[in-house]
């Protein structure tokens, strides 16, 4: 697995802005909603911050969860309302729909069951709204895909409980589609990535695609390309990277940590992945949407990308890095593609807003010199803007 710098590769070392959480608390995770961001926090509060986009001002803290916030993320489309909803998922056994602006939710969905509570770890929502998923904590011999109906949420619709037999740890409903079939891509702990039909009552005619990776999932998502089915991207406990085909056979099963640079006047080495992001546009020189935040030790973020994920030979590229703005292990990365800002958080309590322009618009203006920072649309002070930007012409 190698890594070459990209011809309009930068790196910018002061944020645009900076906040920091309340008692202490790690930035968990992150998500977009029209005009703010949300960042979930860790103990104590276990709550959800949002922030005025415009200026990353501190705006409300929702209540959050009774326990850790496991999962957050903001969906189109739920229960027949088309408004961009934040919801969550905790290890209080409850899913919360939250309406931001009554600092309250505006309807939750339980995982009580004859008075003991299932821990939730992940969370979605179907393309049409109708369909809400979520994954458990092994409990006893029992690890279940939960499905509610959030139009009657005061009880699963069903339950799957042989598709996994450890933590799940990620679910994602397929939003593009040829078919008005809903497939749900799950992971766990167990090694195995799958793929199921949600709506099918059966839980053996509802399997689709098993994969197995045979070590522990952390993370996982959709691969989307020019064209032909999407494929599937994990993450391991060990810090390992793996790509799938939509039958969910392995293509890649790499360390995350190979992919490093070293040359006298320059130096990155991959300590752990961050997160991945699907790319709103496919830049012209790729082949698929999938981009890479990387972190160090030090609390530094780089970006990285590769124009086919189909020739293990073609090398991955740097695009973007970010450093100076952490101390320590960065949690969370939300690329806000509208706006062109790198939303960041970590484990010292730090929210950190970066200059991040779109990929799709840089590959047709190689060579330009245009500075990052003018590309966003958050309030920049002059003495705001970055000056340490590299730029390497083809």
């Amino acid at each position: 697995m190698s890594l070459v710098e990209s011809a309009t590769f930068t790196s910018t070392s002061k944020a645009i802005r900076t906040v920091s959480l309340p008692s202490g608390a790690y930035v968990l995770s992150l998500a977009s909603l029209p005009s703010l961001y949300a960042a979930s926090s860790s103990a104590p509060t276990n709550g959800v911050h949002l922030f005025d986009k415009t200026n990353l001002r501190a705006v409300a803290t929702l209540p959050g969860h009774d326990d850790t916030v496991t999962c957050m993320r903001v969906v189109s489309n739920i229960a027949g309302s088309s408004r961009e909803t934040l919801i969550t998922s905790g290890k209080d056994a409850f899913i919360k729909v939250w309406d931001e602006r009554a600092g309250s939710p505006a309807f939750q969905m339980s995982a009580l069951s004859s008075g003991s509570r299932r821990p939730l770890l992940s969370c979605d929502v179907s393309p049409d709204g109708l369909t809400v998923a979520a994954g458990t904590v092994l409990q006893g011999d029992d690890a279940s895909l939960l499905y509610w109906d959030p139009r009657n949420p005061a009880a699963p619709l069903r339950t799957h409980t042989y598709t996994h037999s450890d933590d799940i740890t990620a679910v994602h409903f397929l939003k593009s589609q040829n078919s008005s079939q809903n497939v749900l891509l799950s992971a766990s702990t167990d090694g195995l990535v799958c793929t199921t039909n949600p709506d099918e009552d059966d839980e053996d005619e509802a399997a689709l695609n098993v994969g197995n990776w045979g070590c522990s999932i952390a993370q996982a998502g959709w691969i989307h390309g020019r064209s032909g089915p999407p494929g599937v991207w994990t993450a391991s406990d060990m810090e390992t990277f793996g790509t799938w085909s939509g039958e969910l056979d392995m293509v890649e099963d790499v360390d995350i940590r190979q992919p490093s640079i070293h040359r006298r006047d320059f130096t990155w080495v991959t300590d752990y992945l961050i997160a991945c992001h699907n790319n709103t546009v496919i830049p012209s020189n790729r082949d698929n949407d999938l981009s890479l935040f990387l972190g160090s030790n030090e609390g530094d973020i780089a970006l990285i990308t590769r124009s086919t994920l189909c020739d293990l030979n073609v090398p991955w590229s740097m695009e973007r890095l970010w450093k100076l703005g952490h101390v320590g292990v960065v949690r969370s990365a939300l690329w806000d593609e509208r706006n062109n800002i790198l939303l960041t958080g970590g484990e010292d309590s730090k929210l950190n807003a970066w200059p991040c322009p779109s990929l799709s618009s840089e590959s047709s203006d190689l060579g330009s010199d245009k500075r990052e920072s003018d590309s966003t649309d958050m309030d920049v002070d002059e003495e705001d803007r970055s000056p340490d930007r590299k730029k390497r012409r083809p």
